[in-house]
C-alpha cells in the first residue's frame, strides 16, 4: 500500500514551481477576502439585477415561474431554475457559469442566496488563481506567445440528481483548469416542504453510520480489483461522519461521495457508494 500513500501525497502536493505555488495560495486567500474581483465588478451588478428580477417575477406570477423553469416543477410549489447561464472570455481566461436557484419558500430563497454567494466566491477565487498564475508565469520566463496558447477556464455548473414533489438533490461543481486540486463539489439535499437539509440519518435511521460503513466496505471488497482502494493504515476509508458528502439518487437511496485520492487511487476519480435502504 506504500505506492498508494505516495500517489496520494503526490496529488495533494501539486508539482508546480515554489514561486507559483506561493502566489497561487496568496491569491486564494486574497480572493476569499475580496470576492468583488475584477470579473465580479464587471458582471455581478447586472447578474444580481437579473437575479432580483427573476425572483420578483416568480413571486408575482406562477406562469412566469413555469416558463422560466429548466426542470420539472417539484410538486405545485417548488422549482429549480437556472438563474445565471453565460460564458465570458477575454485574452487571459474563459468563465463559464450555469447557476441554479430554488424557489417556493423563504427557505428555498435562503438556499439560493447561499448558492449565489458560493458561486461568486468560486468565480472570484478562480480568476485570482489565474491572474497570479499569469504573473508567476511571466516572472519565471514565460512569453506572451506561449501564454496565448493557454486555455485557462473557470467553470461552475450543476447537476440535479433526483427530485420528488417536495425534495431535491443536486450538486454544484466548480473547477479551475490549471489546477485539479481546486475542483470542488457542493451537494444539496433539500426537504423544501420542511425547510431543511436532509441528512444520512434522515434517510437511513439511527444506525446510519454502521449501515454506511458496512455497505462501503462490502462494495470495496467486492470490487473487481479491491487493491485500488487505500486501506485504513494508508489513510484510506475509516468511517462516514456528518461531514461526509452524499446525494440522493433516483431510487431514493443516498450515494456517499469521496473526492479523488481520499479512499482510492487517482485513476478512480471521484468514488461513489450507493447505500441501499
Amino acid at each position: 500500500m506504500k505506492e498508494f500513500k505516495e500517489a496520494r501525497e503526490n496529488y495533494e502536493s501539486i508539482p508546480i514551481p515554489e514561486e507559483l505555488d506561493q502566489r497561487v495560495r496568496a491569491g486564494i486567500r486574497q480572493g476569499r477576502k475580496n470576492r468583488r474581483s475584477r470579473y465580479v465588478r464587471r458582471t455581478l451588478g447586472t447578474a444580481a439585477a437579473c437575479f432580483v428580477v427573476v425572483f420578483g417575477a416568480l413571486n408575482l406570477s406562477p406562469a412566469v415561474a413555469a416558463a422560466a423553469a429548466d426542470v420539472p416543477v417539484l410538486g405545485s410549489l417548488f422549482q429549480v431554475l437556472t438563474v445565471r447561464d453565460f460564458t465570458d472570455t477575454d485574452s487571459d481566461r474563459t468563465v463559464e457559469v450555469e447557476q441554479p436557484a430554488v424557489t417556493g419558500s423563504d427557505y428555498a430563497d435562503a438556499v439560493s442566496a447561499r448558492i449565489q454567494e458560493k458561486v461568486d466566491e468560486k468565480i472570484a477565487e478562480g480568476e485570482q488563481i489565474i491572474a497570479d498564475y499569469k504573473e508567476a508565469y511571466f516572472a519565471t520566463g514565460g512569453t506572451e506567445e506561449d501564454w496565448a496558447k493557454h486555455d485557462n477556464k473557470v467553470t461552475v455548473t450543476y447537476d440535479i440528481k433526483s427530485q420528488t414533489d417536495t425534495t431535491v438533490s443536486f450538486v454544484v461543481s466548480s473547477a479551475v483548469s490549471i489546477a485539479s486540486a481546486y475542483q470542488e463539489q457542493t451537494y444539496y439535499n433539500l426537504d423544501l416542504a420542511a425547510g431543511r437539509e436532509l441528512t444520512l440519518q434522515d434517510l437511513l435511521g439511527a444506525d446510519w453510520v454502521k449501515i454506511c460503513n458496512a455497505a462501503i466496505r462490502a462494495q470495496m471488497a467486492a470490487a473487481e480489483d479491491p487493491s485500488v482502494y487505500f486501506d485504513e493504515s494508508a489513510g484510506g476509508f475509516a468511517t462516514v461522519d456528518k461531514a461526509t458528502s452524499f446525494y440522493i439518487n433516483e431510487s431514493g437511496n443516498p450515494v456517499v461521495v469521496f473526492p479523488p485520492y481520499t479512499v482510492a487511487i487517482g485513476a478512480m476519480g471521484t468514488v461513489e457508494f450507493e447505500i441501499a435502504k
